[in-house]
């Protein structure tokens, strides 16, 4: 049997008093999801001036947003299981480099074959991000407020949604940029911004609760040290005595493909049943509406493909808003009521919206405000799903998990909800939309049902208790 070591390491890093080191880990790995609202976003919206530029057809462009898709989800396996298997500091590390040299690369594409390669390795980088950057930001942030930091934090998606919409505005604008070169260089600065990121990550140390379940006790140990030195200086507080924390007995053990296996299967088959449904139906939903948001406007509305961004910054910001605003809701209220709550106001509200758009009462301005209120709950909804699947499975599993979830639900919202309402936009019958709305609408309320059968009461709660790691021997020494 292999050799056992107690620690109290999970207890000291959830006692700490949030602080500057904790706005460091915010910043340094919630900068992911703006750079993948970024590139979502521009890509969209610069679709004209990049068919135009490289010679392309619509059908190669909707070729290159597949293989990005299709680079986040082999991107997020891979990088998902080698996060779990060689450190979160690591992989983070690696992830954004590979997008940095990859969406630079983007900027220089010579033709259709180069263009795709770069999409597909720019999505790669992207999809191992979350694996990586979740579970590092979860292991990290005390529980009491981990839940608020976690949604705060994959709301910031929108963020970069925003910007990449902002942005599209001047680079498509030939009396500021040269129309052959802007779509190019909002590519190349956006792989710069990523050199700062990886500046910033320099300061991150690795998860003390990933060097416990690999047994590595000692090196564990003089990081949450070094932490609680860092805390203790910068907000002028006593930290509570070491003897009172509560100490676990851990043996190191390889996790194998099997152990995952049987984490999802045989240990919680519920939640990997809640953790399905909760990601495919956002990710339907999202992907349905984010993606043919412009081509509603445009043939609906009769509203000018470059004046789309102005439409999507009040989208966006609904979007950033509702986990920002409602997220400690999450920590105090409760999972199960808020997770419910939101999906179901959601769901009740799209399937609302669509009726109003199929009887043509709304306008270009009106759609979008139903659409703003709309995801306002809905990214707070989508962002929980996120947190549940990290924090409802073992440490040792915890970030090939989110990268497993993340890639069906990107499979499922990424191909299936936009192929679907793309031909149903394409029937220019404002009935057979509605028809799509309320299959949105029905899959969020029937999350919102799943949620209130299934759902783990996390708030609050350390990871270990929540779902205690695979290597547990006792709950004491």
């Amino acid at each position: 049997m292999a050799e056992t070591f107690t620690t109290n390491v999970p207890s000291r890093l959830d006692r700490l008093p949030f602080s500057r080191f904790h706005w460091l880990v915010v910043a340094a790995l919630g900068v992911t999801w703006i750079l993948d609202g970024l590139e979502v976003t521009l890509v969209g919206s610069l679709s004209p001036a990049i068919q135009a530029g490289l010679g392309l057809t619509g059908a190669q462009i909707g070729l290159s947003a597949s293989a990005y898709i299709l680079g986040a989800v082999l991107g997020a396996l891979m990088f998902g299981r080698l996060t779990d298997t060689y450190g979160r500091r690591k992989l983070f590390t690696i992830t954004v480099a590979v997008y940095l040299v990859a969406t630079i690369a983007t900027g220089f594409a010579w033709d259709f074959w180069s263009f795709l390669l770069f999409r597909f390795l720019t999505g790669a980088g992207i999809g191992g991000e979350y694996g990586a950057v979740n579970s590092a930001i979860q292991e990290l942030i005390p529980a009491r407020r981990r839940g608020y930091t976690d949604l705060a934090i994959n709301g910031s998606f929108w963020v970069g949604a925003a910007l990449g919409a902002t942005g599209s505005l001047v680079v498509l604008n030939p009396e500021i940029v040269d129309q052959a070169w802007g779509w190019r260089l909002a590519f190349v600065i956006g792989g710069l911004l990523a050199l700062i990121v990886i500046f910033i990550r320099r300061y991150i140390p690795e998860s003390p609760r990933w060097l416990m379940t690999h047994g590595r006790p000692e090196e564990a140990l003089a990081i949450v040290e070094a932490i609680e030195v860092r805390v203790a200086r910068d907000t002028g507080q006593t930290l509570q005595h070491i003897d009172e924390l509560k100490v676990l007995r851990l043996r190191h053990t390889r996790t194998s493909w099997l152990d995952i296996a049987r984490s999802l299967m045989v240990r919680h088959p519920r939640r990997t049943v809640l953790g399905v449904v909760l990601m495919a139906t956002q990710a339907f939903c999202y992907n349905a509406i984010f993606f043919t948001y412009a081509l509603i406007l445009t043939k609906f509305y009769d509203v000018a493909p470059a004046a789309i961004g102005w439409f999507m910054l009040p989208f966006a910001l609904g979007n950033f808003m509702g986990p920002l605003l409602l997220g400690h809701l999450f920590d105090t209220a409760g999972r199960k009521v808020m997770i419910s709550l939101t999906y179901g106001l959601a769901g009740a509200l799209l399937c609302v919206t669509g009726w109003m758009f199929a009887q043509g009462v709304l306008s270009a301005v009106t759609q979008t405000v139903a659409w703003t209120v709309i995801f306002f709950f809905a990214s707070a909804g989508a962002s929980a799903a996120y947190l549940t699947v990290g924090e409802s499975f073992p440490l040792e599993t915890r970030a090939v998990t989110i990268s497993l979830f993340y890639a069906f639900g990107t499979l499922l919202g990424g191909v299936g909800g936009p192929a679907l309402f793309g031909a149903l936009i394409d029937t220019g019958e404002r009935g057979q939309i509605f028809l799509g709305y309320l299959l949105g609408g029905g899959l969020m309320l029937l999350a919102a049902e799943v949620e209130l059968w299934l759902g783990v009461a996390a708030e609050r709660m350390p990871l270990e208790e929540v779902a205690a790691p695979l290597s547990l021997v006792d709950d004491a020494p």
